[in-house]
């Protein structure tokens, strides 16, 4: 048996821990508490006045800033926040909860477990390229597409409250954010070196691969230069569109076929830095990922002509081209994390089941351009297909189109998220509104959207009302009322697809 620490926490709480080293980090040993339910990092080096104060405003002002208002609780399982700060034996250490159990790996890797990664914590790195996923995990672990798109909008929706409180990670990579594909959970961790600019500098400059042009390229100068690039909200903007483009596309943004230097460290600052080139720039294919020199396992996502970024849909391809053409030079172009929380939503609106029950990816965007077609096992959708085109009024004046769609499927839900132009799926929902009021389904040759919860659903085609618990045939052109209330839409049915 461990011996059991007690301790008192800078804000006044008891905590103990168990006196054996479960983990170490770059910076802290961690040890768990005796139920299991949180851990103590404890920093190897010591903490100067700094230091100290920027981790207890992390655990005091802005965890209650965050987690203390309407609606704090929807966070929790986004943030593995700190909650206090101990003192032991000289050393700092940050109490924080546990990671949830999802967060773990129930399947050994590949050949028996050969990494030994059963039980170990799901960092983002096994799944954010075609390598390790084909190589190392067992396809269980793998999850499918609507899942990686669930984990991309959780996390631009946590980076999004971050920035919304002046904060920056400094460091969001692969390893800094826990996934698990087969919920579709995501949450980030490693807090407590959050950066408030300035106030609290950044500790470090992040992790390769997520680490903004600019502070590559500027890495070279003291720490103290007023030329040098240190991270903040616009270096996470830039690691969180490198993450979502990663988790989508299986491959890295910037690493394509050209080489900068013949000295490899060089090569490496240069391809990240100054010299970033999108591999999937518009004008400029030097950077294109050579398929011909490709491992196995990386195919089919390298092939940028097979698995273009614009398979993404509508609303995350533009995203996309700004954050890795004009966004690499220009900090200010980068999308934030509000514009690709607002795309990811809408995307998953468009989101398909693949006809093909063999297809690892399971589902695919419809983009409103072509018939139905899965674009990574090549099946097209059999049949027509409904897709609501949103229209909604601004000051009692005609509908607009609100450039928003819903595809429609068996068993699609309708929300109030869709009906109202003021909601949207975040964490300001009521329980009430989280609640589907209407649901689609395929019978006897034809679409019905069943109303379940739509007092004021009205078909204006045939100038008739669809009381609750009635349903209506969706048919090419058929004009949906779908609530009277201000920011109510009207649904335009739109059939795609069946020849």
């Amino acid at each position: 048996m461990n011996d059991i620490i007690e301790l008192k926490t800078w804000q006044g709480d008891t905590v103990a821990f168990e006196d054996a080293v479960i983990g170490s980090g770059a910076m802290k040993d961690v040890c768990f508490s005796p139920d299991r339910s949180y851990v103590i990092g404890f920093f190897r080096d010591p903490q100067g006045a700094a230091a100290r104060e920027r981790l207890r405003v992390i655990c005091e002002d802005y965890r209650e800033g965050i987690f203390g208002q309407v609606g704090g609780d929807y966070w929790r399982e986004l943030f593995c926040w700190p909650t206090g700060v101990v003192e032991h034996e000289g050393r700092v250490g940050v109490v924080a909860p546990a990671y949830a159990p999802q967060f773990f790996f129930e399947y050994g890797s590949a050949n028996n477990d050969m990494l030994g990664i059963k039980g170990r914590e799901k960092e983002g790195k096994w799944f954010a390229s075609a390598n390790n996923q084909a190589r190392f995990l067992d396809p269980r672990e793998r999850g499918d597409w609507l899942n990686y798109l669930r984990i991309c909008m959780r996390i631009a929706r946590a980076v999004r409250r971050m920035h919304a409180a002046g904060l920056a990670h400094s460091d969001l990579s692969y390893k800094n954010v826990l996934v698990d594909p087969r919920s579709g959970s995501a949450c980030i961790i490693d807090l407590d070196g959050l950066v408030v600019p300035g106030k609290y500098p950044p500790e470090v400059v992040g992790t390769p691969d997520f680490i903004a042009p600019e502070v590559v390229m500027t890495a070279h100068l003291p720490h103290d230069s007023p030329a040098r690039k240190l991270p903040c909200i616009a270096t996470d903007r830039h690691a969180l569109a490198v993450l979502i483009y990663m988790y989508l596309l299986y491959r890295h943004p910037l690493r394509g076929g050209k080489v900068h230097d013949p000295d490899p460290s060089q090569d490496e600052t240069l391809s990240m830095g100054e010299r970033a080139l999108f591999v999937e720039h518009a004008h400029d294919f030097s950077n294109r990922i050579r398929v011909a020199d490709a491992r196995p396992s990386e195919l089919p996502w390298c092939d940028t002509q097979r698995m273009p970024y614009t398979l993404t849909g509508p609303y995350l391809a533009p995203l996309f081209a700004r954050a890795f053409t004009d966004g690499l030079r220009d900090p200010r172009a980068r999308p934030s994390a509000e514009d690709w929380e607002f795309a990811l939503v809408r995307t998953a609106d468009l989101i398909l089941p693949c006809a093909n029950r063999g297809c690892v990816q399971g589902w695919f965007v419809f983009d409103n351009r072509r018939a139905p077609s899965c674009p990574f096992c090549g099946t097209p959708y059999p049949g027509a297909l409904p897709v609501l085109n949103f229209y909604s009024s601004r000051h009692g004046d005609s509908f607009r189109p609100d450039d928003q769609r819903l595809m429609v499927y068996t068993n699609q839900s309708l929300f109030e998220w869709h009906v109202n132009r003021h909601l949207a799926p975040n964490e300001r929902l009521t329980e009430a509104q989280k609640v589907r009021v209407g649901y689609f389904v395929f019978h006897q040759g034809t679409w019905w959207l069943v109303n379940e919860r739509l007092p004021h659903c009205r078909d204006l085609s045939a100038g008739r009302d669809i009381a609750v618990g009635e349903r209506v045939a969706l048919r090419d052109g058929l004009q949906l009322l779908l609530s009277r209330e201000s920011g109510g839409r009207l649904a335009l049915v739109q059939m795609a697809g069946g020849g």
